[in-house]
């Protein structure tokens, strides 16, 4: 039997109890019949009342409160971190004297200063390497200032050499050149290579790449002959030419080269395979 069926049949039991109690105190109280004498009227015992045991009253049964709803706690998101947007950044400075002074920083001789052409550097920049590559030269758009003293010869032999005076005119120029470090002078051309490439654009073909003619400048130059000193030449009223033939059909800025002289041709073609390397890594 449960606990419940027993709880519930508690108080039936307790009357039960109490109406058998009453019961045998009717039945079982002894009776005799009374004696004929003098007859001593005993008041009859006054019956006393069954004392019935006090009904227990049991507490309602007072069903459990149904649990309090657990309301979770909120969760605490960890804090969110704004970040301020980054600074969109400055276009990049094309006019001349910005990139002439980007120039300059990358050598410590402040000969390159005098030596830079003041206007259109970036397009003089981009005609020469372009005139290099396709084995010319183009003097409205160089990119240097010419040496400030003249071209020289010497006569021997009734022979016109060219003086070694006339070698040590581009020995600033080589000096400039031999300083910059290649890394940082990358640097600088990519940088700048979005501007290069736009004019590159205008003068060129659809497929042409202005990286691979610049490589093609450099491989005109280091394909340049070494030759022995003194070198003969000649003039025609108009300028001098290279008396042997083969030296005269060189290209036009391989046959420049030559004329700044066996020891700063040396040193501008080891530079120019430090750039070429750089650019090709």
């Amino acid at each position: 039997m449960s606990e419940k069926t027993k709880t519930s049949l508690l108080p039936h039991f307790v009357i039960g109890t109490a109406i058998l109690a009453v019961i045998l105190a009717v039945f079982f109280w002894p009776s005799e019949q009374p004696q004929e004498v003098e007859t001593v009227v005993i008041p009859a015992p006054v019956e006393q009342p069954a004392i019935l045991p006090e009904p227990v009253i049991e507490a309602p049964i007072v069903p459990p409160l149904p649990p309090e709803p657990i309301t979770p706690e909120p969760e605490i998101s960890p804090p969110v971190v704004v970040q301020a947007p980054e600074p969109e950044p400055e276009p990049l400075d094309l006019s001349d004297g910005a990139v002439k002074t980007k120039l300059i920083s990358l050598s410590d001789y402040d000969a390159f200063a005098r030596l830079l052409i003041d206007d259109s550097v970036l397009q003089r920049f981009v005609v020469t390497t372009t005139s290099l590559a396709d084995e010319t030269i183009s003097p409205s758009h160089r990119v240097l200032n010419n040496p400030e003293k003249p071209f020289r010869t010497y006569k021997q032999a009734d022979k016109d050499w060219i003086d070694p005076a006339s070698y040590k005119r581009y020995t600033p120029y080589v000096d400039v050149f031999d300083s910059l470090e290649t890394e940082s002078l990358l640097g600088l051309y990519q940088e700048y290579k979005p501007a290069i490439e736009e004019i590159f654009a205008e003068i060129s073909g659809p497929d042409d790449d202005f990286n691979e003619k610049l490589i093609d400048a450099i491989d005109i130059l280091l394909d340049t002959p070494e030759v022995p000193v003194p070198v003969e030449v000649f003039t025609d009223s108009v300028m001098f030419k290279f008396s042997d033939p083969q030296l005269e059909e060189l290209a036009a800025p391989q046959k420049q080269l030559l004329r700044t002289g066996p020891e700063n041709m040396r040193r501008i073609k080891a530079k120019l395979r430090e750039v070429k390397q750089a650019l090709q890594d």
